[in-house]
Protein backbone atom coordinates (compact mmCIF):
# COMPACT_ATOMS: atom_id res chain seq x y z
CA UNK A 1 0.00 0.00 0.00
CA UNK A 2 0.84 3.56 -0.40
CA UNK A 3 0.71 6.23 1.96
CA UNK A 4 -2.06 7.11 4.32
CA UNK A 5 -2.51 10.49 2.64
CA UNK A 6 -3.46 11.97 6.30
CA UNK A 7 -5.14 15.22 6.67
CA UNK A 8 -6.93 16.63 9.59
CA UNK A 9 -10.25 14.78 9.33
CA UNK A 10 -9.73 12.57 6.91
CA UNK A 11 -10.31 8.55 7.65
CA UNK A 12 -6.42 7.38 7.22
CA UNK A 13 -5.57 9.81 10.04
CA UNK A 14 -8.41 8.42 12.44
CA UNK A 15 -6.82 4.86 11.69
CA UNK A 16 -3.36 6.18 11.85
CA UNK A 17 -4.25 7.77 15.41
CA UNK A 18 -5.90 4.28 16.41
CA UNK A 19 -3.21 1.90 15.51
CA UNK A 20 -0.59 4.59 17.54
CA UNK A 21 -2.64 4.17 20.50
CA UNK A 22 -2.73 0.26 20.30
CA UNK A 23 0.98 0.62 20.28
CA UNK A 24 1.95 3.35 22.50
CA UNK A 25 2.58 1.49 25.65
CA UNK A 26 5.61 0.02 26.24
CA UNK A 27 6.17 -3.73 27.41
CA UNK A 28 8.00 -2.42 30.19
CA UNK A 29 4.99 -0.60 31.56
CA UNK A 30 1.88 -3.31 30.45
CA UNK A 31 3.78 -6.15 31.95
CA UNK A 32 4.57 -4.53 35.32
CA UNK A 33 0.59 -3.53 34.85
CA UNK A 34 -0.20 -7.38 34.52
CA UNK A 35 2.32 -8.20 37.33
CA UNK A 36 0.14 -5.80 40.10
CA UNK A 37 -2.10 -7.67 42.25
CA UNK A 38 -6.16 -7.02 41.16
CA UNK A 39 -6.44 -5.07 44.26
CA UNK A 40 -3.97 -2.56 43.25
CA UNK A 41 -5.45 -1.47 39.69
CA UNK A 42 -4.95 2.18 39.30
CA UNK A 43 -8.46 3.70 40.12
CA UNK A 44 -7.39 6.06 37.13
CA UNK A 45 -8.35 3.29 34.45
CA UNK A 46 -11.49 4.83 33.55
CA UNK A 47 -11.94 4.04 29.71
CA UNK A 48 -14.17 1.17 30.68
CA UNK A 49 -16.28 2.68 33.11
CA UNK A 50 -19.91 4.21 31.71
CA UNK A 51 -22.99 5.95 33.53
CA UNK A 52 -23.47 4.34 36.53
CA UNK A 53 -26.12 2.11 36.53
CA UNK A 54 -26.53 0.53 40.43
CA UNK A 55 -24.58 -0.49 43.35
CA UNK A 56 -24.34 -3.71 44.63
CA UNK A 57 -23.36 -6.17 47.34
CA UNK A 58 -21.43 -9.94 46.03
CA UNK A 59 -22.83 -12.68 47.48
CA UNK A 60 -22.02 -15.54 44.97
CA UNK A 61 -19.49 -16.04 42.19
CA UNK A 62 -20.70 -17.97 39.70
CA UNK A 63 -17.68 -19.07 37.24
CA UNK A 64 -15.06 -16.60 36.02
CA UNK A 65 -17.20 -13.28 34.83
CA UNK A 66 -20.54 -14.11 36.40
CA UNK A 67 -21.54 -13.40 40.16
CA UNK A 68 -24.54 -12.82 42.27
CA UNK A 69 -25.94 -10.15 43.99
CA UNK A 70 -27.42 -9.92 47.64
CA UNK A 71 -30.43 -8.77 46.42
CA UNK A 72 -30.94 -11.53 43.49
CA UNK A 73 -29.48 -10.26 40.43
CA UNK A 74 -26.96 -11.92 38.18
CA UNK A 75 -24.38 -10.07 36.95
CA UNK A 76 -22.09 -11.00 33.84
CA UNK A 77 -18.93 -9.05 33.05
CA UNK A 78 -19.50 -7.28 29.46
CA UNK A 79 -15.75 -6.88 27.44
CA UNK A 80 -14.36 -10.48 28.26
CA UNK A 81 -14.25 -14.21 27.37
CA UNK A 82 -13.41 -16.97 30.14
CA UNK A 83 -12.77 -20.42 30.10
CA UNK A 84 -16.24 -22.61 30.84
CA UNK A 85 -16.76 -24.54 34.41
CA UNK A 86 -17.13 -27.63 32.07
CA UNK A 87 -15.37 -27.71 28.29
CA UNK A 88 -17.15 -28.52 24.86
CA UNK A 89 -16.55 -30.33 22.09
CA UNK A 90 -12.77 -29.17 21.77
CA UNK A 91 -11.76 -29.63 25.34
CA UNK A 92 -10.02 -26.71 27.12
CA UNK A 93 -7.54 -27.37 29.99
CA UNK A 94 -10.27 -29.18 33.02
CA UNK A 95 -9.15 -26.55 35.22
CA UNK A 96 -8.95 -23.43 33.31
CA UNK A 97 -12.56 -22.57 34.19
CA UNK A 98 -12.12 -23.28 38.11
CA UNK A 99 -8.97 -20.97 38.23
CA UNK A 100 -11.19 -18.31 36.19
CA UNK A 101 -13.61 -18.61 38.79
CA UNK A 102 -11.07 -18.88 41.94
CA UNK A 103 -9.39 -15.65 40.79
CA UNK A 104 -13.03 -13.48 40.45
CA UNK A 105 -13.73 -14.79 43.79
CA UNK A 106 -10.46 -13.35 45.38
CA UNK A 107 -11.61 -9.89 43.48
CA UNK A 108 -15.03 -9.75 44.56
CA UNK A 109 -15.55 -12.40 47.62
CA UNK A 110 -18.04 -9.95 49.59
CA UNK A 111 -17.55 -7.13 47.75
CA UNK A 112 -19.06 -3.58 47.47
CA UNK A 113 -19.59 -2.96 43.22
CA UNK A 114 -20.25 -0.51 40.98
CA UNK A 115 -22.28 -1.27 37.77
CA UNK A 116 -22.09 0.42 34.95
CA UNK A 117 -23.36 0.35 31.02
CA UNK A 118 -23.28 2.38 27.90
CA UNK A 119 -26.07 0.88 26.68
CA UNK A 120 -28.80 -1.34 28.71
CA UNK A 121 -27.92 -4.95 28.02
CA UNK A 122 -28.74 -8.14 29.47
CA UNK A 123 -28.75 -12.05 27.74
CA UNK A 124 -30.80 -14.56 27.25
CA UNK A 125 -30.42 -15.88 30.74
CA UNK A 126 -31.70 -12.87 32.42
CA UNK A 127 -28.45 -11.93 33.90
CA UNK A 128 -27.37 -8.32 33.46
CA UNK A 129 -24.51 -8.00 31.00
CA UNK A 130 -22.37 -4.78 32.84
CA UNK A 131 -18.81 -3.45 33.38
CA UNK A 132 -18.11 -3.65 37.35
CA UNK A 133 -15.61 -1.52 39.27
CA UNK A 134 -15.01 -3.39 42.59
CA UNK A 135 -14.79 -0.61 45.90
CA UNK A 136 -11.87 -0.74 47.83
CA UNK A 137 -10.33 1.22 50.39
CA UNK A 138 -12.85 3.91 48.57
CA UNK A 139 -11.60 3.84 45.30
CA UNK A 140 -12.98 1.97 42.38
CA UNK A 141 -11.29 -0.55 40.36
CA UNK A 142 -12.10 -2.23 37.47
CA UNK A 143 -12.74 -5.83 37.58
CA UNK A 144 -12.39 -6.45 33.75
CA UNK A 145 -9.28 -5.36 33.89
CA UNK A 146 -7.76 -6.83 36.55
CA UNK A 147 -9.05 -10.54 34.93
CA UNK A 148 -7.54 -9.54 31.85
CA UNK A 149 -3.91 -7.69 33.39
CA UNK A 150 -3.59 -11.09 35.55
CA UNK A 151 -3.86 -13.50 32.32
CA UNK A 152 -7.65 -15.03 33.44
CA UNK A 153 -9.79 -13.75 30.75
CA UNK A 154 -9.82 -12.84 27.55
CA UNK A 155 -10.59 -9.63 25.31
CA UNK A 156 -14.50 -10.68 23.99
CA UNK A 157 -15.71 -9.70 20.46
CA UNK A 158 -18.03 -6.94 21.90
CA UNK A 159 -16.74 -4.09 24.14
CA UNK A 160 -18.48 -0.75 24.57
CA UNK A 161 -16.18 1.58 23.08
CA UNK A 162 -12.94 1.99 21.23
CA UNK A 163 -11.11 3.59 23.65
CA UNK A 164 -12.14 0.64 26.23
CA UNK A 165 -10.97 -1.74 23.80
CA UNK A 166 -7.40 -0.35 23.76
CA UNK A 167 -7.03 -0.14 27.45
CA UNK A 168 -7.95 -3.93 27.66
CA UNK A 169 -5.97 -5.03 24.52
CA UNK A 170 -2.77 -3.54 25.68
CA UNK A 171 -3.32 -5.36 29.33
CA UNK A 172 -4.42 -8.51 27.12
CA UNK A 173 -1.04 -8.02 25.43
CA UNK A 174 1.45 -7.28 28.11
CA UNK A 175 -0.59 -10.79 30.05
CA UNK A 176 0.02 -12.86 26.53
CA UNK A 177 3.65 -11.80 26.59
CA UNK A 178 4.58 -12.76 30.11
CA UNK A 179 2.70 -16.05 30.13
CA UNK A 180 0.36 -14.83 33.52
CA UNK A 181 -2.64 -17.54 33.78
CA UNK A 182 -4.57 -18.92 30.82
CA UNK A 183 -1.82 -17.48 28.97
CA UNK A 184 0.78 -20.49 30.36
CA UNK A 185 -1.22 -22.86 28.68
CA UNK A 186 -0.30 -24.11 25.25
CA UNK A 187 -3.48 -24.40 24.22
CA UNK A 188 -4.45 -20.76 24.70
CA UNK A 189 -2.80 -19.44 21.59
CA UNK A 190 -2.73 -17.10 18.79
CA UNK A 191 -4.12 -18.59 15.75
CA UNK A 192 -2.33 -17.87 12.60
CA UNK A 193 -4.47 -17.24 9.84
CA UNK A 194 -3.29 -19.52 7.21
CA UNK A 195 -3.69 -22.53 9.42
CA UNK A 196 -7.23 -23.26 8.32
CA UNK A 197 -7.32 -27.01 9.68
CA UNK A 198 -6.36 -25.91 13.11
CA UNK A 199 -9.16 -23.29 12.84
CA UNK A 200 -11.62 -25.64 12.15
CA UNK A 201 -10.32 -27.86 14.69
CA UNK A 202 -11.87 -25.05 17.41
CA UNK A 203 -15.40 -24.91 15.58
CA UNK A 204 -17.62 -23.42 17.75
CA UNK A 205 -15.00 -21.82 19.86
CA UNK A 206 -13.74 -18.10 21.22
CA UNK A 207 -10.42 -17.83 19.25
CA UNK A 208 -7.63 -14.78 18.71
CA UNK A 209 -6.38 -15.48 14.96
CA UNK A 210 -3.59 -13.60 13.34
CA UNK A 211 -2.29 -13.04 9.91
CA UNK A 212 -1.68 -11.00 6.51
CA UNK A 213 -4.76 -9.87 4.88
CA UNK A 214 -4.26 -11.14 1.38
CA UNK A 215 -7.22 -9.07 0.21
CA UNK A 216 -10.64 -7.16 0.78
CA UNK A 217 -13.84 -8.33 -1.27
CA UNK A 218 -17.56 -7.11 -1.45
CA UNK A 219 -20.07 -9.56 -2.87
CA UNK A 220 -23.58 -9.81 -2.46
CA UNK A 221 -23.35 -6.79 0.64
CA UNK A 222 -20.82 -8.89 2.52
CA UNK A 223 -17.21 -7.13 2.94
CA UNK A 224 -14.54 -10.47 2.96
CA UNK A 225 -11.54 -9.92 4.48
CA UNK A 226 -9.18 -12.69 3.13
CA UNK A 227 -6.07 -13.90 5.09
CA UNK A 228 -5.00 -16.46 2.08
CA UNK A 229 -5.71 -16.90 -1.86
CA UNK A 230 -8.10 -20.52 -1.20
CA UNK A 231 -10.80 -19.30 1.03
CA UNK A 232 -11.18 -23.48 2.65
CA UNK A 233 -7.45 -23.42 3.86
CA UNK A 234 -7.45 -19.60 5.67
CA UNK A 235 -9.41 -17.18 7.93
CA UNK A 236 -12.06 -15.47 6.27
CA UNK A 237 -13.42 -12.37 8.45
CA UNK A 238 -16.53 -11.19 7.00
CA UNK A 239 -18.56 -7.85 7.76
CA UNK A 240 -21.90 -7.27 6.95
CA UNK A 241 -21.95 -4.28 4.11
CA UNK A 242 -25.06 -2.68 6.81
CA UNK A 243 -22.15 -2.33 9.49
CA UNK A 244 -19.30 -1.00 7.58
CA UNK A 245 -20.15 2.66 9.17
CA UNK A 246 -19.86 1.20 12.57
CA UNK A 247 -16.03 0.39 11.70
CA UNK A 248 -15.62 3.91 9.59
CA UNK A 249 -17.33 5.55 12.47
CA UNK A 250 -14.29 3.89 14.82
CA UNK A 251 -11.72 4.39 12.40
CA UNK A 252 -11.37 0.76 10.94
CA UNK A 253 -12.22 1.19 7.32
CA UNK A 254 -12.41 -2.37 6.02
CA UNK A 255 -10.51 -1.70 2.69
CA UNK A 256 -7.79 -0.42 4.82
CA UNK A 257 -6.63 -4.00 5.67
CA UNK A 258 -5.43 -5.26 2.84
CA UNK A 259 -1.49 -6.60 3.35
CA UNK A 260 -1.55 -5.02 6.75
CA UNK A 261 -1.04 -7.74 9.83
CA UNK A 262 -4.42 -8.20 11.90
CA UNK A 263 -5.35 -9.89 14.68
CA UNK A 264 -9.05 -10.84 14.92
CA UNK A 265 -11.15 -12.17 17.68
CA UNK A 266 -14.49 -13.89 17.62
CA UNK A 267 -16.27 -17.32 17.45
CA UNK A 268 -14.87 -19.43 14.33
CA UNK A 269 -17.57 -20.89 12.19
CA UNK A 270 -17.27 -23.27 8.70
CA UNK A 271 -18.84 -22.18 5.88
CA UNK A 272 -16.48 -24.32 3.35
CA UNK A 273 -13.09 -22.79 5.45
CA UNK A 274 -12.88 -21.29 8.90
CA UNK A 275 -14.69 -18.02 9.11
CA UNK A 276 -15.26 -15.25 12.14
CA UNK A 277 -18.27 -12.67 11.74
CA UNK A 278 -17.13 -9.28 12.46
CA UNK A 279 -19.68 -6.89 13.86
CA UNK A 280 -17.10 -4.67 16.00
CA UNK A 281 -14.86 -2.54 15.14
CA UNK A 282 -13.05 -3.74 18.65
CA UNK A 283 -12.75 -7.13 16.89
CA UNK A 284 -10.05 -6.00 14.96
CA UNK A 285 -6.59 -5.37 15.81
CA UNK A 286 -3.66 -4.22 14.04
CA UNK A 287 -0.79 -6.04 14.87
CA UNK A 288 1.55 -4.11 13.87
CA UNK A 289 1.92 -1.04 11.62
CA UNK A 290 3.00 -1.01 8.10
Amino acid sequence: MGGLGCTRDNLSCRLFGVLVVLAAVSPETTQAQSRSRPSQTPAASTACRFETATEGTVSTVVDGRSFMLTDGREIRLAGIEIPPLRPGPVSSPPDAGHAAKAKLESILAGATVVLSRGRPAGDRYGRTIAYADVIVDGSQRAVAAAMVSSGYARVGAQVESMACAVELLSQERAARTSKLGLWADPYYVVFEAGNGAALLGHQGQFAIVEGKVASVRTSGGIIYINFGRKWSEALTVTIQKRHERIFLSSGVAPGMLENRRVRVRGWIDERGGPRIEATRPEQIEIAELM
